[in-house]
């Protein structure tokens, strides 16, 4: 496998673009677990490796248990997931997957159950961020052990 370019040194302002996001969901108030569960479900989805390993990583550091990581693909089957993070993960599903039928009114109500409009909002972000690195991650051959973000 071969990186086809680095992204950061051929566009430093995309890349400073991408950090400023990150850092915008990094002080809302989020809580960086649900965040990760958010980057590994999208990252599923849209099969970046990089992503996945990065990410997989991230969430043993902060203490997420193998069998959550592992399980997460199937979570509507798995006992493992509070009712918040199911409604999240089903919206990441439905954002990252926008055009097969948007997102429908009854996921809305449900997630809203859970978060006020402003953390709506802020989760929103967070997977069109996810989903953003990685479609960068993808189209310039990123790989596990790839050391250029």
């Amino acid at each position: 496998m071969k990186v086809r370019f680095n992204h950061i040194s051929a566009n430093p302002g995309a890349m400073q673009t991408m950090l400023k996001l990150e850092g915008f969901i990094q002080t809302s108030g989020l809580d960086s677990r649900l965040y990760e569960l958010i980057k590994l479900r999208a990252s599923q989805i849209n099969g970046c490796a990089y992503c996945l390993d990065m990410h997989t990583r991230e969430s043993r550091k902060m203490g997420e248990t193998e069998q959550r990581i592992h399980l997460l693909h199937a979570w509507r089957e798995a006992p493992f997931y509070s009712e918040k993070e199911r409604a999240v993960l089903e919206l990441t599903e439905a954002v990252t997957r926008i055009s097969e039928q948007g997102v429908p009114q009854d996921l809305y109500e449900r997630v809203r159950t859970h978060i006020d409009e402003a953390e709506y909002v802020t989760i929103i972000m967070a997977i069109n961020t996810i989903n953003a690195w990685n479609r960068i991650a993808i189209s310039t051959g990123m790989f596990p052990e790839t050391e250029t973000r």
